[in-house]
């Protein structure tokens, strides 16, 4: 008898709709979801962070669970089938699960993540470069699946825990971090980047313990945008800290002050160096022998380490704070930051300057200064520094192009942390003004035929020579002249750089000097008897504007002072037509001043143009653009020459 009988009729129904439900309301979720985000390939619908901070063993026990769950919403997004956790030796994963969940039948089904890769991380902060990065491939996606993995970590030393980043280059649902402590457990935070306080806030008890939640939904997706500082400056997040903790009526301070944090540094460093090294110690008398001034001998040892010492950076466990002894950074030739810092400072102690000392801080994607986190989230680099008098020298040997006696580009403004008479002490490096890194041209025109032909000499200073050397490097041939060429570019494509001669490439106290010559065809324009030339052959800053829909700060690396000479022989029987006013601009952003001047049959521009800041602002944007528009249109003024045939009287 057939199993499908009348009286089983109804109970199949009955399942059927059961099933036909589950599956539809299934297929509504994912409908609805792709309807909220038809731009979008995927969303992620889950990342939660919560943290429970117990006492054991007389102290902390800290562990965090990470949830995450994503969805696919088109065909484009099952390609992205990979993604990604991090731990450390200071923070070890203790397990993890990664599954994928798609619809069959009605029904939701795990598939398990069976591939999977550890790997290193690359990261650019000194504390965590010894991260390691668990790969996941998920199988099975389709359009409507859900890629989930949860981990869990342990903290081992409780001032480093994470801040939260509400924020995603995909767009979230929900985003949530959750702190659960012990009652005698006393946690303090800061929240970034909320002005309208949408990240809400709730303090709550449950079974002897403390609930902290911070909660975002429908977070819109991180904008990439040329030039922005970085994420931090600009993406919602919480920097949540353990202030103390109380065992037996006995309170324990952890970090909150500077005071804390400067002795949790100092630890780290108190037993460096104490050991004398005998052939490094010989080699920095050698280095010294002919050198009367401390300033001398610093500069020396300075030069020597960025010379010799290959900047390399790795770290492992308190590595990542623990300078290496500069013996073990002097017999293996590299280094990270932090190596540099301590061979600087134990060479020049063997020199017998011993006012230079190791020092913490942040570089400028951290937008934080010590008052307004002083935590090691405010630092993730180290140098030396020497005290001339009253002046500060940054000792930066990571950069082995930047010059004695200014700072790496990278630390300009910032907060710097360090030792002076056994006390904390924090100065603000300045930012390098821009006529230290000016870079200067004379350029010398005529006019054959259709052609402009010139020879020109460009000196480039500080961060213009240091950088630009850097990235040149030891390219040679035809890779180094189209770099070169590039440098010098000057009027259209139809520039030409004959030959060229460097000077200076190895004495960083002196500029960095290019000789050239060029011809430019089809730049100047004959019309009758009247020959058009716009002698800005560089328009600096002319494609500066910022888009008004712009949503992060614009940051540019360094000041920079543009000083050029145009000199244009007049073809004879020529004379001049139309001159071009002079030119001046003098605001919160730009210094201009353009000045035309004729003599001796040549005439002259000569361009002064340097930039004053180097942070925009949102309410920058609009003054900013205001004064570019004010350059361009002057760049378009054009110098008219008109042919003079005319017979002098006898």
């Amino acid at each position: 008898m057939n199993w499908l009988t009348l009286s089983n009729r109804p109970l199949i129904l009955s399942v059927l709709l059961v099933l036909y439900s589950i599956s539809g309301s299934a297929q509504k979720s994912f409908q609805d979801t792709k309807n909220l985000y038809p731009d979008y390939n995927e969303i992620i619908l889950d990342n939660t962070e919560a943290y429970d901070i117990t006492f054991e063993n007389n102290g902390l026990k800290i562990m965090l669970d990470n949830h995450y769950e994503a969805m696919i919403l088109t065909q484009n997004g099952i390609i992205n089938n990979k993604e990604s956790f991090s731990y450390s030796d200071l923070i070890p994963l203790k397990s993890y699960d990664a599954y994928t969940v798609i619809n069959e039948n009605g029904k939701e089904k795990k598939i398990k993540v069976t591939q999977t890769i550890e790997k290193q991380s690359q990261q650019s902060s000194i504390f965590y470069n010894d991260v390691k990065e668990r790969q996941l491939t998920f199988p099975n996606l389709e359009t409507g699946a859900k890629k989930v993995y949860n981990y869990q970590t342990q903290f081992l030393d409780p001032h480093l825990l994470h801040k939260f980043i509400f924020g995603d280059v995909l767009p979230i649902q929900n985003s949530t971090l959750e702190v659960r402590t012990d009652k005698n457990i006393v946690i303090d935070y800061k929240i970034f980047n909320d002005p309208n306080k949408t990240i809400v806030y709730s303090k709550t008890e449950k079974k002897g313990k403390w609930i902290h939640k911070w909660t975002l939904t429908d977070i819109k997706p991180l904008k990439y945008e040329e030039g922005a500082p970085g994420y931090l400056y600009q993406v919602p997040h919480v920097d949540f800290y353990i202030k103390e903790y109380s065992i037996n009526n006995v309170t324990t301070p952890v970090l909150g002050t500077i005071t804390e944090l400067f002795n949790y540094y100092k630890d780290f460093v108190k037993d460096l160096n104490k050991k004398e090294d005998p052939d490094l110690k010989a080699l920095t008398l050698d280095l010294i022998k002919d050198k009367n001034t401390d300033e001398e001998k610093v500069k020396s040892i300075f030069y020597w380490v960025k010379a010799n010492i290959k900047y390399i950076a790795f770290e492992n466990g308190y590595e990542g704070f623990i300078p290496r002894e500069a013996n073990l950074v002097f017999e293996r030739k590299f280094g990270d930051c932090k190596d540099m810092a301590s061979i600087i400072s134990c060479m020049a102690n063997y020199a017998g300057v011993k006012n230079v000392t190791l020092a913490w801080i942040g570089t400028r994607s951290i937008p934080y200064s010590y008052n307004d986190l002083a935590t090691p989230s405010v630092d993730n680099h180290m140098i030396a520094i020497f005290k001339k008098d009253d002046q500060y020298i940054f000792l930066d040997g990571t950069d082995k192009e930047t010059r004695y006696g200014i700072p790496t580009a990278f630390i300009q403004g910032k907060e710097v942390l360090f030792n002076e008479n056994d006390q904390y002490k924090i100065y603000r490096v300045p930012v390098v003004s821009p006529s230290q890194n000016e870079v200067k041209e004379t350029v010398n025109l005529k006019i054959e035929n259709s052609k402009l032909i010139g020879n020109a000499k460009m000196e480039r200073f500080g961060y213009n020579r240091s950088h630009i050397l850097m990235q040149i490097g030891d390219a040679t041939n035809k890779a180094r002249q189209e770099m070169i060429k590039s440098l010098v570019l000057k009027g259209n494509n139809k520039f030409i750089l004959k030959d060229y001669k460097e000077e200076n490439l190895s004495d960083k106290e002196l500029p960095y000097v290019i000789d050239y010559n060029f011809d430019l065809d089809n730049y100047i324009v004959k019309v009758d008897k009247e020959i058009y030339v716009n002698l800005f052959l560089d328009k600096f800053l002319e494609k500066a504007t910022l888009a008004k829909d712009r949503v992060a700060q614009f940051e540019y690396e360094y000041l920079t002072q543009f000083t050029t000479q145009y000199a244009l022989e007049i073809p004879k029987n020529f004379k001049i037509k139309y001159l071009p006013k002079n030119f001046d601009l003098d605001n919160d952003y730009l210094k201009a001043h353009f000045v035309y001047e004729f003599k001796n049959n040549i005439m002259y521009l000569n361009i002064s143009l340097q930039q004053k800041k180097l942070l925009l602002n949102k309410s920058d944007f609009e003054p900013w653009n205001e004064t570019i528009k004010k350059l361009k249109s002057n760049y378009s003024e054009t110098i008219i020459l008109l042919e003079n045939n005319e017979k002098k009287l006898p």
